[in-house]
């Protein structure tokens, strides 16, 4: 009797195990569907960004998303985001991944991960760490040694990271991209592809749904899809939905119909008009897309904001603007827009919507203008933004050769007489991306494929200085090898100008520990008819106590030029409205106070307005990021990449 007993506690056991429904998620080939729990599935999900938004605000954009009747969202992971120095890793706070994680889950959505390590996304660099290009000849997104031994070891952290989220583990993770329209890009490299699919395998276990996605057509598809790589593709509303997905079809004969980007707006360029797509428009082809059974991912969902230097760029050198709103059915701000109703109002059509209320748009508040106050030009600071001083060297050295990866260098060198006019010159076309010259108290501009040469006067032994930004670098294309500073060499009347004194600049450092503590205040004399010394400007926004929950709002700049702002050492982005079309900066809740008051550090490169008007910016509650420009000279084509094709 004793002997059957276990065998019945054995059978016991199988037969609870099986009542246990087991998580997991695959394809079935059969049904032309994903299979989540055993069942045929379709998923509707949007794009969030969590590097965009501020932690502060994931839950209510998640939650918004969900309501919106969205399944699942998709995200990007940008490898220099999180490690911005070779082995320097930074998961916490703002970059805190798997929180962000574990709220989509508890929110209910699942999630599609797009690990890189390549992700484009208008990001510097397509999220590649400039530290890679350390070595110059290194050949990026390809099987070149060097490029897959730091990719191997970035995944290797992150990629365990994301093995407890993978849906069959109790985590979100559904499907996991590997790589990012590689079809678009020069190398072709399939022993890449297959590199990188062997090292997702290893971390990821075999069970796990990996992708890929490419444009709609041959052309793509041919280099950016991969056999054990499901291939999906993108497409913008206003064309052919079945002649789309005939694309995918020659990759995948059978298996789920997938749109991995449908575009619900497009991005912008400084320079050029804010991108709007209608809503009416994108609801038409979303309701074809779900008519024919396909699964959709609306990119993007809500787009959010380039703070700090984290924006990228297009060739020719175009760079993306502070905000990245995308002209979603989020704002920037995370407000309710027509578009996310009438987004909702066809998914409703799909499918039961969620229950209950929608969060609420976030509040706003006009807290009115600050006054500014001048505390010194950037080459009087040198002493506290350079403590180590200055690298020495025959000819100009680039960022990465000095380890600064972001923000501004000086570069310096002693001028020959030239009490005449004098023509400095970039022959090879080599100021990436933005120089701005000072030589005796005059100032100009040099601009990468705008502006390579100006006139400039000196006497024997005089400094002649030269602040060079990092706009961005190139995200999209073979050339996202984007080397900044100085990448060739000055001339002066056709001398190639020799021994300099390089400055890498650590503003935001200096900015964090007050920066106009170490400086006389200066009063404020600028020459109203050009350009003056790059400067900072310092003032005090004081919020009223007593509020519980302090809005979010805007910062303009009436008068200023371009410009970089932070508020209590954040860093907000970058400001140029004499280009537009952003005039107006996003300025979340969360890095606002109103027990003390708030720090504004302004670093004016061009011209401020307090010589010639209140020295003044002003916060706002509705933002302007479509402001008409004078470069304007047509409007770009949306969800066209053609101008950039002679970049691949």
């Amino acid at each position: 009797m004793l002997r059957l007993l276990v065998p019945l506690a054995g059978l016991a056991a199988l037969l609870r195990a099986a009542t246990i429904p087991q998580r997991s998620f695959g394809i079935d080939y059969n049904c032309d569907c994903f299979v989540k729990d055993g069942r045929p599935f379709r998923y509707i999900s949007g794009s969030i960004h969590y590097s965009r938004v501020p932690r502060y605000y994931w839950k209510d954009r998640l939650l918004k998303m969900k309501m919106a009747g969205l399944d699942a969202i998709q995200t990007y992971v940008p490898w220099n985001y999180h490690e911005p120095q070779v082995d320097m890793y930074d998961f916490s706070g703002d970059k805190d991944l798997e929180y962000f994680l574990q709220l989509a889950n508890d929110t209910g959505l699942l999630v599609i991960l797009r690990a890189g390590p390549y992700i484009c996304a208008e990001w510097d660099m397509g999220g590649l760490p400039a530290w890679l290009l350390e070595k110059k000849s290194i050949v990026l997104r390809s099987s070149d040694s060097d490029y897959l031994a730091a990719v191997e070891k970035w995944m290797g952290v992150l990629l365990p990271k994301m093995r407890p989220h993978l849906y069959q583990n109790g985590g979100s993770i559904i499907m996991v991209q590997v790589e990012n329209e590689y079809g678009s890009y020069f190398a072709c490299d399939y022993d890449y592809l297959r590199s990188l699919l062997k090292l997702f395998r290893q971390y990821l276990g075999d069970e796990v749904v990996l992708f890929t996605t490419d444009g709609a057509s041959r052309f793509h598809l041919k280099c950016g899809a991969l056999q054990g790589l499901y291939a999906t593709v993108d497409f913008a509303p206003g064309g052919n939905v079945t002649a789309a997905f005939l694309a995918q079809r020659g990759s995948e004969p059978t298996g789920p119909l997938v749109n991995s980007e449908f575009y619900t707006g497009w991005l912008d360029h400084w320079g050029h008009r804010h991108s709007v797509v209608p809503a009416q428009t994108i609801a038409k082809t979303l309701n074809e897309i779900l008519a024919l059974g396909a699964n959709v991912n609306l990119y993007m969902f809500i787009g959010g904001t380039n703070f700090a230097y984290w924006n990228g760029a297009n060739m020719p050198y175009m760079p993306q603007p502070t905000s990245y709103d995308y002209d979603a059915p989020l704002s920037e701000a995370g407000d309710l827009t027509e578009k996310y109703f009438a987004l909702r109002e066809v998914i409703g059509m799909y499918k039961q919507l969620p229950e209950g209320l929608i969060p609420p748009t976030t509040p706003k508040f006009a807290y009115g203008k600050v006054r500014l106050q001048k505390v010194g030009t950037v080459v009087e600071a040198l002493d506290r933004l350079a403590p180590a001083g200055p690298v020495k060297s025959t000819y100009p050295l680039t960022f990465v050769q000095l380890k600064q990866y972001f923000g501004f260098v000086l570069y310096r060198t002693t001028l020959q007489n030239c009490t005449e006019p004098t023509q400095l010159s970039s022959p090879l076309n080599g100021v990436h991306d933005r120089a701005y010259v000072s030589v005796d108290g005059a100032s100009g501009v040099l601009e990468r494929d705008k502006s390579l040469m100006i006139n400039i006067t000196g006497k024997a032994g005089t400094n002649l200085d030269i602040l060079v930004e990092n706009m961005g670098r190139v995200n999209f294309g073979r050339y996202n090898n984007d080397f900044k500073g100085l990448v060739s060499n000055l001339t002066l009347n056709q001398d190639i100008l020799v021994e300099w004194e390089i400055y890498p600049l650590d503003i935001d450092g200096a900015v964090n520990h007050d920066i106009n503590s170490h400086l006389d205040r200066q009063r404020s004399v600028g020459n109203p008819l050009g350009y003056e010394a790059p400067t900072f400007y310092t003032g005090r926004l004081s919020i009223p106590g007593g509020i519980p929950d302090l809005p979010q709002d805007y910062v303009k700049f009436p008068g200023w030029t371009k410009g970089q702002i932070w508020i209590n050492g954040f860093n907000l982005g970058r400001y140029w409205p004499a280009r537009g079309p952003q005039l107006t900066l996003y300025v979340p809740r969360n890095i606002l106070v109103s027990s003390v008051p708030n720090n504004i550090t302004v670093l004016e490169l061009e011209h401020s307005p307090c010589s010639t008007q209140a020295c003044e910016i002003e916060f706002v509650d509705k933002p302007n990021i479509n402001a008409t420009t004078q470069y304007e000279n047509y409007a770009p084509q949306l969800f066209v990449r053609d101008i950039w094709l002679n970049h691949l």
